[in-house]
């Protein structure tokens, strides 16, 4: 491995005050940095886990002039390190909030933002229905990052269940592809490394999954279980438990070129028509 990219996720069980997420969040960054990693990594919701448009009243404010924002970029240029907040609540028009990832650079700036696209609304039988809508806006557009190291793809939990959005990163350029989520327990189970591990493979990226883990104050269990996996699709680091916890890899970025040249599923692509008979 030549010249590799040291890299941390942080494993968060966040709960419903800011102000002690971003404590918590502040030292998890010390450790990535005194662990030598030149960017981290969040999970979904890491200032804020609340359940609902009420719960968040009062403690997500709107993106001008956030006070907790402004720690953030605050924690970045302390620790001279990418931060990589995997989203946090804005309060945005109608009541309702973005679920916006935020990279801060090195010296405190924000060099990209990036609102979830996809919303999980469903109907579970057994369970109420569920309509993340009902408190969210969806983003309406993929964002690509340069750090300088590598091209950063942003993505959000339940967006890894849509393959298009990871192949148009790729295709733009990603090198390296953020997935922070907030995974229940059941669909963890199910699912988490499966998608990542195949998000990975069809892209040719390195993947990185931040989570957050454990019984939360809001009622919720996640499962955790960060994880980092290589464009072979290989797991390379992984927290392997629902505990809160820095996780470190150091990216080899020479396999992404090797991975796409075994399999260049991204350049042999077609365009194709459906035909129903």
């Amino acid at each position: 491995m030549s010249n590799p990219v040291r890299i941390a996720l942080v494993q968060m069980c966040s709960g419903i005050d800011p102000r002690s997420n971003i404590e918590a969040l502040a030292q998890a960054v010390s450790e990535a940095k005194a662990g030598g990693a030149c960017y981290v990594l969040t999970p979904e919701m890491s200032l804020c886990f609340a359940e609902n448009s009420e719960a968040l009243k009062g403690r997500a404010g709107a993106w001008e002039g956030n006070a907790d924002v402004a720690r953030l970029s605050d924690i970045a240029r302390d620790a001279g390190i990418w931060l990589h907040v995997g989203s946090i609540a804005i309060a945005v028009e109608n009541g309702k909030f973005a679920n916006r990832s935020v990279l801060f650079a090195p010296e405190g700036t924000i060099r990209a933002t990036y609102d979830k696209i996809h919303l999980f609304d469903a109907d579970i039988p057994g369970l109420n229905a569920y309509r993340e809508s009902a408190t969210y806006a969806s983003g309406s557009r993929a964002v690509i990052a340069d750090t300088g190291d590598f091209k950063l793809g942003f993505s959000i939990c339940y967006d890894m269940r849509f393959g298009a959005l990871y192949r148009v990163l790729a295709q733009g350029g990603a090198q390296v592809i953020a997935v922070p989520a907030a995974f229940t327990v059941p669909t963890g189970q199910a699912h988490w490394e499966v998608l990542l591990r195949a998000r990975a493979i069809e892209t040719g990226c390195f993947v990185l999954a931040a989570a957050q883990g454990g019984a939360h104050q809001n009622g919720r269990a996640t499962y955790g279980h960060s994880l980092v996996v290589a464009p072979w699709g290989e797991v390379i680091a992984a927290a392997g438990d629902d505990a809160e916890q820095v996780v470190f890899a150091d990216l080899d970025l020479d396999a992404i070129g090797a991975a796409r040249q075994r399999v260049p599923a991204l350049v042999n692509g077609r365009d194709f028509t459906l035909e129903t008979v």
